[in-house]
């Protein structure tokens, strides 16, 4: 019998799902609490819990990082590792990774100072849309389309004026239907995918409401998501695309922490059993 360690922050559906697939499969799962975890510069792996392998799920990309880092550090196998939750929990870095690999992706643009965003839209154009580097649920991106908005975001940051606020995050609207593409990959290999359709508005995350729907994994979804995947170091990610009128398929972004109980309801594959088998054949590797 194996052991699988999964560490929350929240425990969501997800985190259950994932639990009682290890247990069908005949292994142990470990429920762990990250916020009530306490590790030290001589912590040793055989003082915790840890069993065979971690998966890390925590909703915040920053808990989740810096554990990420101490399982590391205790020589933990940890699914996904820090290098790949570092890049796709800050936008910024995932996307330049997916320029330079040559993956298709929205062009953005990037400013460090709320003057230099404002004159670089103006000199751009409008519409684009601003995202926060860190961030996820769709929070905080908005489609700025004139002046007057770009001059409220500036100021609602030059008030709050967190690190990741000085950071200006903006990307061509992409004219596409009312939805975007999740694929989930596991080891490289697309196992499922969803349109997730707008309930209405600009934004299509399922945790503002919209809609899932079965996505055929064509060829062309399929070599991207494999190429987004390696580029990111692989593990067990969530690739989201747009079907954009005029360029076609582009990737815009690449999730560690992946929601996947949307996509659980309308998918043939068993999705938490196949991470669980993933993980345990990852650590025997």
């Amino acid at each position: 019998m194996s052991k699988v360690c999964i560490v929350f922050d929240r425990l969501r559906t997800e985190e259950k799902m994932l639990q009682k697939e290890a247990l069908d499969l005949g292994h142990d799962a470990v429920m762990l609490d990250a916020k009530i975890t306490q590790i030290n510069t001589d912590s040793k792996r055989e003082d915790y819990n840890f069993g065979d392998i971690v998966l890390e799920r925590c909703v915040s990309y920053f808990r989740g990082l810096h554990f990420t880092a101490s399982l590391e550090f205790m020589d933990v196998p940890v699914l996904n590792k820090f290098d790949v939750a570092n890049v796709c929990g800050n936008k910024m870095f995932m996307t330049l990774l997916l320029k330079k690999n040559n993956i298709p992706t929205p062009k953005t643009y990037f400013s460090f100072s709320g003057e230099s965003a404002a004159e670089n839209l103006e000199k751009v154009g409008y519409p684009l849309v601003i995202k926060p580097v860190i961030g996820s649920w769709g929070r905080g991106v908005m489609p700025i389309k004139d002046k007057d908005t770009m001059d409220a975001v500036i100021e609602i940051r030059n008030i709050t004026d967190s690190p990741h606020d000085r950071i200006y995050y903006l990307q061509e609207l992409i004219k596409r239907p009312p939805r975007d593409i999740r694929v989930i990959t596991i080891g490289d290999e697309p196992i499922a995918a969803m349109y997730r359709k707008s309930s209405g508005g600009f934004k299509t995350n399922i945790a503002l409401g919209a809609d899932p729907e079965l996505c055929e994994i064509t060829k062309e979804i399929e070599d991207m998501a494999v190429k987004a995947s390696k580029a990111m170091g692989g593990g067990i990610l969530g690739i989201d695309m747009m079907e954009g009128d005029e360029r076609g398929l582009v990737v815009h972004e690449v999730n560690n922490t992946v929601e996947f109980k949307g996509l659980a309801r309308v998918a043939e594959r068993n999705i938490p059993k196949e991470m669980i088998k993933f993980a345990l054949n990852y650590v025997r590797k």
